[in-house]
């Protein structure tokens, strides 16, 4: 099934969201306010560059920033630390195998904040994207002790369209494993002729990871593009596990992508 087919299984969004370049003219960033967090209006959002973020008990809040920050996924280069860590190989990785286990950890508590913005509306609209094959996770995973289980501590989440993804959370419970999904997506996505992925708005965590900014006015257009372009098809990677240490080799999907 083909991304026009998959989005066509969602109901149409009964909201208009506006031309962020036209309704922003001082750059400040805010472009809409209200509607809801339904699949349909994600993914409406999403289309024109535009996502909610907001604090509890506010209403919604849909930004489109300026400028934005994005990442070129055939530049990212890991750091020595990382690399030291993927060297040890004790961890494995996967894709779209416990979309919910990630959502839920990226929703907790954080020693460094006071809350998390990611409610239930949240949870609940990204979750419908993932049903119908429009959002993603990468999952870190350790072997339990004395166990075969392995337990999930860390991973990231997102929302691809044509040939773009963007980046929403992560979340890390060993060192480096937020970094080590952040490389794996970095690899997918490079691997499947990802120009780059967005990363919203830059913070420090991610400038480290080679992050940069780009004028709204030139993101949009790239964006628009991008999103006319056939979606890759990650069917052959949902149920395979790769081992951390293969990240180190720069051909991680070779052959396992459409």
């Amino acid at each position: 099934m083909n991304q026009a087919e998959i989005t066509a299984r969602l109901p149409p969004c009964i909201w208009q969201f506006p031309d962020p370049e036209a309704v922003d003219p001082m750059d400040e960033g805010l472009v809409a306010i209200g509607a809801d967090l339904a699949p349909s209006t994600l993914l409406a959002a999403y289309q024109q560059g535009i996502f909610p973020w907001f604090n509890p008990g506010d209403p919604i809040y849909w930004w489109s920033p300026e400028p934005r920050c994005v990442i070129y996924p055939d530049q990212f280069k890991p750091s020595k630390s990382l690399k030291q860590t993927l060297k040890k190989n004790q961890y494995t990785l996967t894709l779209d195998k416990d979309f919910a286990g990630v959502i839920q950890a990226c929703a907790g508590t954080r020693s460094y904040a006071d809350g998390t913005w990611i409610s239930d509306d949240i949870v609940a609209g990204y979750t419908g994207l993932h049903q119908v094959g429009l959002a993603h996770s990468i999952e870190v995973w350790e072997a339990a002790d004395d166990s075969d289980t392995q337990r999930l501590v860390g991973g990231l989440y997102g929302v691809q369209l044509g040939r773009a993804f963007f980046g929403e959370s992560m979340f890390s419970q060993r060192r480096d494993v937020s970094k080590m999904a952040f490389a794996f997506l970095m690899q997918l996505c490079t691997a499947s002729r990802f120009p780059f992925v967005d990363c919203q708005l830059p913070n420090n965590h991610l400038l480290s990871l080679g992050a940069t900014t780009l004028p709204r006015a030139q993101f949009l257009h790239t964006l628009e593009q991008v999103l006319a372009e056939p979606a890759p098809d990650w069917q052959l990677l949902q149920n395979r596990h790769f081992n951390s240490a293969d990240l180190l080799t720069g051909s991680l999907f070779s052959g396992l992508i459409d």
